[in-house]
């Protein structure tokens, strides 16, 4: 499986398990942009983010973690 930008719900969950103890509420954009681009399946341009994207992330990453 292959992760785009668009991919905002299946971002969120895999985020959801390689970082259990962080509170999505509390995260900066850089550094959620920084651990979307580590994800192992991860494959898009780094460029084709933006502020909506990952405001989309942090919401569906929000709640999974409820």
């Amino acid at each position: 499986m292959s992760l785009k930008w668009t991919d905002t719900l299946d971002i969120a969950i895999e985020l959801c398990d390689a970082h259990p103890d962080v509170d999505p509420k509390y995260i900066r954009f850089t550094d959620l942009h920084a651990w979307v681009m580590a994800l192992p399946d991860f494959k898009d341009d780094p460029n084709k983010s933006s502020e909506k994207i990952l405001e989309s992330i942090q919401m569906n990453w929000i709640e999974e973690k409820e």
